[in-house]
């Protein structure tokens, strides 16, 4: 292959303007089939990981077939460590690696049909597999169908929307599924919650070379404000002189603040956090979780406690109770406002680029169509890439494209493919059967997709949609919320 592109390379450079050109194309026909190749050699080896499964799982129960049966849980113990040690030694791997296998590869088979369909098919990885795995311990074979069905059946009642799955990378599917396992799970997130409160704790662990690890565990809100606040502080030390990296920063910052409180000449700023809010969980009659900007769902009590505190740290956004999707605040100008910013976040809550998790707060306002070639600021032609990504589009041929009011930007490769943007898991909000009698048997509507941002007014208040009929909203006893456009 370097003969032949070398051969290209010379051919390309001795001859005419037109002969340069057929060079080009060759060197871009043969990069296109290089990625191709990469994207079967993917396919390919999810493939062989569903024939992994089919025979570690067809193992593990010839294995129990013939094993005698086990008269006390010590040797029924000691039969499953004969099986892992089998499998490690065959596939040359740990046993903590071959007892993962084995679980997996029973569960597989056994309770989550569409995955192993997929992966089968080389339409998700074996990462994505294990996230489904991981992601549905603890639910009952029902809630495992139904997080399945979410996002590996297009069919699907309330299937997910924007990129499949398979087209995500593992750790953005993996917070997808959280965060649909969270909404969705049979025990209240208000329960889970109680008892993740009572394991609060502060940790320490040693590390190499001089190093330690100090991490505390502590309920979300508390957590994503640190961590909001230690970043801001960071930034605000980012002089042209200073040597440290953001990541050091926020470090040496942290430190500083618990050594010795606010240390002197270290900012001290307050952290912006944002609170999406479905507002009957507001009013204390419904039990849809909140949004935590950064981190996920909340239960609604958590939510109740940093609005009703007045907590100047949090932003707090209600939710459009017939789609679940935040109202949106805009207007015509090159600088982005602050609103727009805040709804931004709210719309990408990352940086927008395929697969990078770098997080809001991090991220750059930037036009797609640039101000000076006839692009408005809007929403619709905003993105917010993190520093490294607004390089890129700056400086490569890669390009953001196809933004709308509620789904980020898709971006177009320099080799012109095509990656969609990675779409919010809004939903309607459950309704109570009875609201004052208000809305006994109503269900809202599913929301229309829109292109373009609706003209609506900044507050909307018991407004069911532009010629549309609905029963009334209840009273907002906040009704200054959009102010948090002023904070």
């Amino acid at each position: 292959m370097e003969a032949s592109l070398a051969a290209v390379a010379v051919f390309a450079g001795r001859g005419d303007r037109n002969t340069a050109s057929t060079g080009a194309d060759l060197l871009r026909d043969e990069a296109d089939a290089c990625l191709d190749g990469m994207a079967e050699v993917g396919r390919m080896e999810a493939r062989l990981a569903a024939l992994k499964v089919h025979f570690a799982a067809g193992y593990s129960r010839a294995a129990a077939a013939m094993a005698p049966p086990a008269v006390s849980p010590q040797e029924r113990t000691a039969q499953e460590m004969a099986m892992t040690a089998e499998v490690a030694c065959v596939l040359t791997v740990s046993e903590r690696s071959a007892a993962a296998l084995l679980a997996e590869s029973a569960k597989l088979t056994t309770g989550l049909p569409l995955t192993l369909s997929a992966l089968h098919a080389g339409s998700i990885s074996w990462q994505h597999a294990r996230v489904m795995c991981d992601e549905t311990s603890g639910l009952d074979p029902a809630g495992a169908a139904a997080l399945e069905a979410h996002f590996l059946d297009p069919e699907a009642a309330f299937a997910a929307r924007g990129c499949p799955a398979g087209e995500l990378v593992p750790g953005r599917f993996r917070a997808k599924a959280r965060r649909w396992r969270e909404l969705h799970h049979p025990v209240s997130i208000e329960a889970r919650h109680r008892k993740g409160v009572e394991d609060r704790r502060l940790e320490y662990v040693p590390d190499r070379d001089g190093m330690a690890w100090l991490s505390a565990y502590l309920t979300a809100d508390v957590a994503v404000g640190v961590w909001s606040r230690a970043t801001e502080a960071a930034r605000a030390l980012q002089e042209p002189d200073e040597s440290r990296t953001l990541t050091q920063l926020r470090a040496d910052v942290a430190a500083e603040w618990l050594l010795a409180g606010v240390a002197e000449g270290t900012p001290s700023p307050k952290a912006q956090v944002l609170v999406t809010v479905p507002v009957l969980s507001l009013l204390g009659t419904g039990s849809e979780p909140a949004t935590l900007d950064g981190y996920g769902p909340i239960p609604p009590s958590m939510a109740r406690r940093i609005v009703g505190d007045g907590a100047p740290s949090f932003l707090r956004v209600l939710i459009d109770p017939r789609s679940g999707a935040p109202l949106e605040i805009g207007r015509t100008s090159y600088r982005v406002p602050k609103a727009m910013r805040q709804w931004l976040r709210l719309r990408d809550a990352r940086c927008n680029f395929p697969g990078c998790n770098n997080h809001s707060l991090d991220n750059d306002a930037d036009h797609l169509l640039a101000w000076s070639e006839g692009g408005g600021t809007g929403i619709t032609n905003l993105g917010q890439p993190c520093r490294r990504h607004h390089r890129l589009k700056h400086t490569t041929a890669w390009r953001p494209v196809d933004a709308t009011r509620d789904q980020p930007p898709g971006w177009i490769s320099p080799a012109g493919r095509s990656y969609p943007g990675e779409q919010q898991d809004w939903e309607p909000p459950h309704w109570p059967l009875q609201l004052g009698g208000a809305v006994e048997g109503w269900e809202p509507e599913p929301p229309e997709c829109e292109t373009e941002p609706p003209d609506w007014p900044d507050v909307v208040a018991g407004a069911v949609g532009r010629g549309e009929a609905g029963p009334p909203l209840p009273v907002d006893p906040f009704p200054d919320w959009a102010l948090f456009i002023a904070a």
